[in-house]
């Protein structure tokens, strides 16, 4: 198995070398991932300018890897077409990836793009707070985890969580919760106004959601798809509104 990884991190993560370690056990690995961080990036892509590929200035333990002065989809864009690929594998992503973050993930769209080049994605994240994560605790989790994806050939997207210390994994959905947007404001060491972005969540988590099994320690598996049309919605339009 050709496998891709990639994250939104950047080379220097210590999430992408955790995930690398652990999916050499799975096929010949890859790494292309940003030169610089692009957190919350998104599905952006770059059109106006060159790309550059670089060989990783960190040695990933005999993987072959290089660092991309672009996004995450630029980086599987990348990986695929200088090698054939069968799975793209994104993270490990230092930070959650649940509910309404998966709109501004730059992790998970990694793994989207994966998909509409014909190519199994999967994202791969994990909360941070004051310490960097375990990743040798959940080296265990992500293998299995892998062996669980990778066992099929069919096209697929695939979002995952790790909480810090699993107990066990789920199949979930993704959990849609309203939220209270603040801005900040704060100011600079040289006294420049600066703001920052922040929500609240207004409800808890719905059970069998991908936030509510993080939060009760279960590695959270959500299948996604990229069609995002309202089926009942749809519907509904159709019959009560009909077009000619």
């Amino acid at each position: 198995m050709r496998i891709l990884i990639t994250n939104d991190d950047g080379i220097y993560s210590p999430g992408i070398m955790a995930l690398a370690k652990v999916a050499t056990k799975f096929g010949e690995v890859r790494v292309v991932a940003p030169d610089v961080e692009q957190s919350s990036m998104g599905h952006a892509v770059t059109h106006s300018r060159p790309i550059s590929l670089k060989k990783s200035p960190i040695t990933f333990e005999g993987i072959e890897a290089y660092r991309v002065n672009g996004t995450p989809a630029d980086c599987v864009a990348l990986g695929t077409h200088l090698s054939k690929t069968d799975v793209v594998l994104s993270g490990i992503n230092m930070g959650p990836n649940l509910g309404n973050s998966m709109w501004h993930s730059g992790t998970l769209a990694a793994a989207k793009q994966a998909v509409l080049l014909g190519i199994k994605g999967i994202a791969l994240s994990t909360p941070v707070g004051k310490d960097e994560p375990d990743f040798d605790a959940l080296a265990p989790f992500v293998e299995k985890t892998l062996a669980l994806l990778l066992e099929e050939n069919e096209l697929a997207l695939y979002n995952v969580n790790f909480p810090p210390r699993p107990i066990g994994m789920k199949w979930t959905r993704q959990s849609v919760r309203l939220y209270d947007g603040k801005i900040v404001p704060g100011v600079d060491p040289m006294g420049r106004k600066h703001y920052w972005f922040t929500v609240t969540p207004l409800e808890s988590a719905e059970e069998d959601t991908d936030r509510w099994a993080v939060e009760n320690n279960f590695v959270s598996v959500t299948p996604l798809r990229l069609d995002l049309t309202s089926e009942a919605g749809l519907k509904h339009a159709k019959e009560h509104h009909p077009l000619d």
